[in-house]
């Protein structure tokens, strides 16, 4: 019997995805998880497995065609052996769902795809314009500036593999500055005076780190309109290498001058003695251990927060800019920002509110192993109200965090220390934590800011406190 593979939703607003490459050919005998198609979104470049053991009956899609949500990319047949039981079958769903899964929750990597790179079917891929038969290799998010800018992408030469079009190419072609681009010009991301160096070895390593090695870079679009800015040639005083921004760190770098651009940022301090609470902690951590979790003070800050929500709701709102609208949550979904070997990335724990400690923890344990591994499911990368971030294990005595745009606030949390305080009058030796929340000047004033981190400060020094709360 065959199986039909289909793009799933992917949620976040994404309807559709270019593919990059097919690396199995019709006929092919495959294994369930082998890699057989790779494809591109507005957020990532996902590598697709194979969802069952069969054969390669038909491949829907090609190299450089943009698929929409829930169309047939591959039919799997059962490789000629006898039809597999109604059971079977209904695994084979399974799997489709945890592909789904993984396909819109995968964190981006590095593409391999460059000018004259052999595809899965054994096709070599070259630089080409487009001959206005089918449709224009590009993706989504190209298609969208092209759009707005009222361009034909078959006019456009494509400067990406297979003829691709880049918003490059896009914004090139608006300015009228083609010259380049249909003359052949060279792969090379950025035009460099003659004299530059090749970048010792020593330094290679970066392409990997924050972008490909060869690829093609893209300018970063600002906020508010704003244009980018240009460097002076550093090359003037030594050796320099351009790596282009790519993958999940140029994702973070366009959220962050989203957040900042429209979002008037004010931060407000603060330090809690959690002398007490980390003995709590301490005491109680072999029991928490023997349910799955791990009791650290994130965990409390989390319940503190979500306590701090409910007393001052405009912290877990959002503007609505095109409507003139608050807009107040009534659940409270807090992301943990979580750092990974490719980034920043921010999972959401769910209702915090009606959590106990002991789930919070071992939900928070879980959270954080997955997103390190790759493996965090998509439903728990949406639907945050409020963040929180702590630099504790890795130092710092406070910072200055950014507001996960759309929420309304982020707390941070720096290295607990030894401190001297003052208790009765005697002065004694405290652990003292540095807060530090960034809210939105325009949902919230600077003293409900402060009345906000004073709460969660009288949670974390009196643990008692949870216990008084429903």
């Amino acid at each position: 019997m065959s199986n039909e593979f289909i793009l799933p939703d992917l949620g976040e607003g994404i309807h559709e995805a270019e593919v990059l490459a097919v690396r199995i050919a019709e006929g092919d005998q495959v294994k369930e998880d082998q890699p057989i198609l790779e494809v591109e979104t507005d957020k990532a470049v996902v590598e697709i497995p194979c969802p069952v053991n069969g054969t390669i009956e038909k491949i829907h899609v090609k190299v450089g065609e943009v698929v929409k949500v829930g169309m047939v990319m591959v039919t799997f047949g059962s490789g000629g052996g006898a039809a597999k039981a109604p059971a079977k079958e209904t695994a084979a769903e399974t799997k489709q769902k945890q592909i789904n899964d993984s396909i819109a929750a995968a964190p981006p990597i590095a593409t391999a795809v460059s000018a004259g790179h052999a595809t899965g079917n054994g096709k070599s891929t070259m630089e080409v314009r487009h001959n206005g038969v089918g449709p224009v290799p590009a993706a989504p998010a190209t298609r969208r500036l092209a759009r707005e800018l009222n361009l034909d992408l078959r006019m456009i030469k494509g400067s990406g593999p297979s003829g691709r079009v880049t918003k490059e190419d896009v914004r090139s072609f608006a300015a009228g500055s083609l010259e380049g681009t249909i003359s052949g010009a060279s792969s090379q991301t950025h035009p460099i005076e003659s004299k530059q160096q090749v970048a010792p070895a020593a330094v290679q390593s970066l392409a990997s780190k924050y972008g490909e090695s060869g690829a093609k870079a893209a300018p970063l679009e600002g906020g508010m309109g704003s244009t980018p800015v240009d460097l002076p040639d550093f090359t003037k005083f030594g050796t320099v290498e351009r790596v282009p921004l790519k993958g999940i760190r140029r994702k973070i770098a366009q959220n962050m001058m989203q957040s900042w651009t429209h979002i008037p940022h004010v931060t407000t301090f603060d330090e809690a003695d959690v002398t007490e609470l980390d003995a709590y902690r301490a005491k109680y951590e072999s029991e928490v251990k023997k349910h799955g979790g791990r009791l650290t003070l994130t965990v409390f800050a989390l319940k503190a927060i979500a306590s701090g929500l409910k007393k001052y709701p405009q912290f877990n709102a959002s503007l609505d800019e095109k409507t003139g609208e608050l807009v107040f949550k009534h659940f409270y979904n807090i992301g943990v920002a979580v750092a990974t070997d490719r980034g920043l990335i921010v999972p959401v724990i769910r209702d915090v509110d009606k959590k106990s400690i002991i789930e919070l923890s071992r939900e928070l344990a879980d959270l954080s192993e997955k997103t390190k591994a790759g493996k965090v499911e998509l439903e728990r990368l949406q639907g945050g109200t409020f963040t929180l971030t702590n630099i504790g294990s890795i130092g710092g005595t406070n910072m200055v965090p950014m507001i996960n745009h759309p929420e309304a606030a982020i707390l941070g949390m720096a290295r607990a220390a030894q401190k001297p305080v003052v208790r009765n009058g005697n002065i004694e030796v405290g652990l003292i934590m540095p807060l530090a929340l960034s809210f939105d000047h325009r949902i919230a004033d600077g003293a409900e800011a402060a009345y906000f981190v004073q709460h969660v400060v009288k949670r974390l020094q009196e643990p008692f406190t949870f216990l008084l709360e429903a």
